[in-house]
């Protein structure tokens, strides 16, 4: 079969063009101002991407054309496409109708980490000789990819509440066949699709109520609005977090730099110690998720804890980027005010003694908007220096729009040090003149920050 994606060069879009290549299909695609990373990664695999996009690409060959979300009507591809009655899906349609009916579907959602508890999982149940496929919105440290496709029935697929399509409005984890779902949390986000945490909650209702009755719901017991749909759950549900009352819940909960160690506990009886390596009560709460599927089919507790204790992380979450003259440079994909607040929490517990700034770009659609403002005010508390950089869309009307200035006001009122620092380099100027040895810097965006991580580095590596 011959397939071609419109919008190619998105990270979902290019894995499934991989994954299709994989599979045997002849895969093409187009973008517009394609671009490093996944254009690169699209070349090292021999699949073709047309820079811009164009009514010519539609040809007499195809069998299917796949149409990314971040693409509509007035697209000449889609209006060629439409125009002689192609074959045409979305990307979620494309990974349930090519990989998903014949497997048992692990469908991991909620507002915070999906992309890490789908990555911890996939790598469990591999270690674990299961053999699983695997679809995540990140790049493992295990696999050294966004996806893995395997022999078992096992399917672990990241659950993106996001639309599908411009012709499907609805979340693409409505697609996903879920035999297992886990719900980690579930708090308002996505402001660009979502009116409120109304809407949300009423779209993870509808993914809940599609698990058979032979399934599982494991679902964080921290988080009361994920709580609570559980309790309309048509299938048996498990519990997981810190909370008395969790059916599996982590204690003795130890921080040191870089590694976080715990007890995992199943009704009041320990069942299992994990040396995780990573950071924050987040991570735990993931680590607990993963555990309490892992043993849902049959691995052994002892195998899973010492599967999560050589756990690699996932690119873009609190990943070290680099470490010069004793200053350290994380890259994170924070971009809510509880991902902040969460991710700076556990880096004070990992580092008490050490100083910590937050560079943070409001980049995404949640970060842009005021209906956050307040909060990430807040959530700037475990952060000792935080500069604020510019809001990446201006196009939003400036009654909707994020205020950088009345966000550094906010965090100055609540006690903490904060700046606007609009250009890249006079943040990088700033911070390479007064960071010390020992300090922390943790990079807080979605996208590229114009490179700050490394302009950092050699800055600081420059004798500053």
């Amino acid at each position: 079969m011959t397939v071609h994606l419109v919008g190619i060069c998105g990270t979902a879009m290019a894995t499934l063009a991989a994954m299709l290549q994989e599979r045997g299909h002849v895969v093409r695609g187009s973008d517009q101002h394609v671009y490093p990373p996944m254009s690169d990664f699209l070349r090292d695999r021999g699949i073709p991407c047309h820079d811009g996009f164009d009514a010519d690409q539609i040809t007499d060959d195809l069998d299917l054309v796949v149409i990314g979300n971040a693409v509509s009507r007035g697209n000449p591809e889609v209006e060629a496409t439409l125009d002689r009655k192609l074959r045409y899906r979305s990307l979620p349609e494309m990974v349930r109708e090519t990989f998903l009916w014949d497997r048992q579907s692990i469908v991991v959602a909620g507002t915070h980490g999906k992309t890490t508890t789908a990555s911890m999982l996939g790598w469990v149940l591999t270690d674990g000789g299961l053999d699983p496929s695997m679809l995540v919105g990140g790049v493992t440290g295990n696999f050294g990819s966004s996806y893995r496709l395997g022999e078992g029935r096992p399917f672990v697929i990241e659950g993106d509440e996001y639309d599908s399509a411009f012709f499907d409005k609805t979340a693409k984890f409505l697609k996903y066949l879920p035999d297992i779902v886990v719900l980690g949390n579930l708090e308002f986000d996505h402001a660009d699709i979502y009116a409120d945490i109304d809407a949300i909650r009423s779209a993870v209702a509808r993914l809940i109520q599609l698990v058979p009755r032979r399934g599982v719901l494991v679902v964080g017991a921290d988080s009361p609005v994920a709580l609570a749909l559980g309790a309309g759950a048509p299938c048996p549900v498990e519990s997981v977090g810190l909370a008395d009352g969790a059916d599996w819940r982590a204690r003795e909960v130890t921080a040191a730099p870089e590694r976080t160690t715990f007890v995992v506990a199943h009704r009041g009886a320990p069942v299992a110690e994990v040396p995780l390596p990573l950071v924050g009560a987040f991570n735990v709460r993931n680590a607990l998720a993963t555990f309490a599927v892992a043993r849902h089919l049959g691995l052994a507790p002892d195998r899973i804890a010492s599967a999560l204790g050589r756990f690699r992380g996932v690119r873009r979450r609190l990943e070290i980027r680099g470490v010069v003259g004793g200053v350290t440079v994380y890259d994170d994909f924070a971009h809510h005010p509880t991902a902040v607040r969460e991710t700076l929490a556990g880096l004070r517990a990992a580092h008490p003694d050490r100083r910590i700034w937050a560079l943070f770009e409001p980049r995404s659609a949640t970060a842009c908007r005021r209906v956050f403002q307040a909060e990430f005010a807040a959530a700037f508390g475990d952060a000792d220096e935080v500069i604020v950089g510019r809001v990446f869309r201006s196009s939003l009307p400036e009654a909707e729009r994020l205020s950088a200035p009345a966000l550094v006001a906010g965090i100055e009122r609540a006690g903490g040090r904060a700046r606007h620092l609009a250009a890249v380099e006079t943040i990088v100027d700033t911070v390479a003149r007064e960071a010390r040895e020992g300090d922390l810097v943790v990079v807080m965006s979605n996208g590229a920050f114009d490179g700050i991580h490394e302009r950092l580095l050699d800055r600081l590596g420059a004798g500053r």
